[in-house]
């Protein structure tokens, strides 16, 4: 049997290398029925005439029969229309037509569920079904540069400027979903923590090699380089083809050398040599967890879309020692207890809603950090740890050793959580397991309600060190406050007024308790006083609203009217 030949395009001129390059072009592409841009233009498919019942333009005589007008139109736009797939202007509707009916993988399977798909705008090719399986085959599409939309990052795009760095992004650059290149500008403060961190490490030794995991568009390692200059060896790292494509573009943008390297090549291949240029950045495009494997570094940060736990092993593998690992957790819904089994088959936590969740989700990361530390041979020394926005910070130091792993562990322990009185506790370290480990807790709500009164929390980090501490009052001493925090609000009385934050420090550091505020709640106090007597704190120095003392006027005063009812019928 003779092969059949492909046929020829009608144009006998061999496609120049220019047009091999150009994207494809949508207007000019022969398109199917099924691709329209508005919904009248479907509905301009079916034919007007006298004709009662209609049938369906995109789907056979046996499917969907032909019907009344109103009921066709109704049809169109609810089952084509509605779970159509937009690209540049156009839906693709799904077709259920048999065009695909010969992909059937037997006889007996029925052609009506094989004919549903979609017709493709960019290659005309037939997707089964599923409309996110069409999705995703627009998505390679651009990745691989096969549309206009693919050359996006190559029109002029709109240009931020941060602390003296220009970035340029590309359109919907706030939505993850909407576009491959992600920048925030409400992670100012959190490029701004991790920057101070690098110049503290850059004063101890030089040069630093510096790893940023995802870098996206490259903006906080474009900080490093242009304001550290020689003093750091900044590496970009993001697997994406167009992340990597626009950091190129934001390192000419600010007059840094872009340089990749290969295996295959013993010499980096310079992206552009210009005499202008006043810095050098690596750039690489590969996995975060192999790229770590294979180097040392440091300083490394990492930023992932969610949780960081996949990668901290990879980080504490090859990391220098006394290097400086930041972890930026952006899974809030886990770390904030709104999804306790995520937070448990992440962190091995079991985690409830309490009024210190901030801390106790910058502790749940903590606690991740030393053993994925611990399991290299490392110990960990907490620099900063706080929680902004809808991320949770944390930078720490690596100790090589096993016996500063070891001290490290030592510092994790459970913690015993009241739900009724919010009362809290570690748990005491021992080698025999108490029956009821409830009975730690200062409260006796264990007695009157046994088996609902508390829950045993996760392992936690028993220590912080609070980078962030205000100015200290008179007699306060230089000493390690105690864990969590209370709210006055959550625990004020009703009717009182609450009194001003640094009375209450104030009485309560005279009482003899070490008392402190934190960063994690501008109205929370950290002290070692038991509720009890921070609610007796709260209510000595609580005045009377204007509202209680309203209604008590007006008790008294219908209290002297009953008492004399002459008086009132006189008047």
């Amino acid at each position: 049997v003779e092969p059949v030949q492909k046929e020829e395009p009608c144009s006998e001129e061999p496609a120049t290398e220019d047009e091999e390059k150009v994207p494809h072009d949508v207007e000019n592409t022969a398109k199917h029925i099924s691709i329209q841009k508005e919904l009248s233009d479907l509905e301009a498919l079916v034919e007007q005439n006298d004709v009662q019942k209609k049938p369906c333009p995109l789907c056979p005589e046996n499917r969907f029969r032909s019907c009344h007008i109103s009921k066709l139109l109704r049809h169109l736009q609810n089952l084509h229309w509605k779970v159509s797939v937009e690209f540049d202007g156009y839906r693709m509707c799904i077709c259920c037509l048999p065009c695909v009916e010969n992909t059937a993988q037997n006889e007996n399977e029925m052609p009506g569920k094989m004919s549903a798909h979609y017709h493709c705008i960019i290659c005309s090719a037939t997707v089964a079904r599923r409309r996110t399986e069409m999705i995703r085959h627009i998505k390679r599409h651009v990745e691989k540069g096969e549309t206009e939309a693919s050359a996006s990052f190559n029109k002029p795009q709109e240009i931020l400027q941060e602390s003296n760095t220009a970035v340029q992004v590309l359109p919907n650059s706030n939505t993850p979903q909407k576009s491959s290149t992600f920048f925030n500008p409400v992670m100012k403060t959190n490029r701004q923590l991790i920057f101070c961190a690098l110049v503290v490490l850059s004063e101890e030794r030089k040069p630093l090699e510096c790893l940023d995991a995802f870098s996206s568009t490259g903006i906080m390692g474009l900080q490093w380089a242009k304001h550290l200059e020689n003093a750091v060896n900044v590496t970009l790292n993001d697997i994406s083809d167009h992340s990597v494509a626009v950091i190129k573009e934001n390192c000419r943008l600010n007059k840094l050398r872009a340089v990749t390297k290969s295996d295959e090549m013993p010499e980096a291949e310079c992206e552009t040599l210009d005499e202008d240029l006043v810095g050098t950045i690596e750039v690489t495009q590969m996995d975060a967890n192999v790229l770590m494997h294979m180097r040392s570094y440091d300083f490394i940060h990492l930023d992932p879309f969610g949780t960081s736990v996949n990668y901290l092993d990879a980080a504490f593998r090859n990391v220098r020692n006394l290097g400086i690992v930041s972890v930026t957790s952006t899974d809030t819904s886990s770390l904030y207890a709104k999804t306790v089994h995520v937070a448990k088959r992440h962190y091995g936590c079991n985690i409830i809603r309490t009024e210190y969740y901030r801390e106790l989700a910058a502790r749940v990361v903590l606690s991740a950090i030393a053993r994925a530390a611990a399991r290299c041979n490392k110990g960990i020394e907490v620099l900063l740890s706080v929680a902004l926005e809808h991320f949770v910070l944390v930078i720490v130091r690596v100790l090589r050793g096993p016996s500063l792993a070891d001290e490290s562990t030592k510092l994790l322990n459970n913690l015993i959580h009241c739900h009724w009185c919010e009362e809290r506790i570690f748990q005491k370290e021992g080698n025999m397991i108490e029956e009821n480990p409830y009975k730690q807790l200062p409260c006796d709500c264990y007695k009157s309600m046994p088996g609902r009164s508390a829950v045993m929390l996760g392992k936690r980090k028993s220590q912080e060190m609070n980078t962030n501490a205000p100015k200290r009052l008179k007699g306060e001493v230089r000493t390690e406050h105690p864990p969590f925090y209370y709210s006055i609000h959550r625990h004020a009385i009703g009717g009182l007024n609450i009194p001003k934050l640094n009375k209450i420090l104030q009485s309560l550091s005279d009482a003899g308790y070490l008392v402190s505020r934190t960063h994690f709640d501008p109205t929370g106090i950290r002290t070692n006083a038991t509720l009890a007597t921070l609610k007796a704190v709260l209510k000595k120095n609580s005045s009377l609203s204007n509202t209680s003392q309203i209604s008590s006027y007006k008790e008294g005063s219908e209290g002297q009217n009953e008492e004399t009812p002459l008086q009132e019928a006189a008047t």
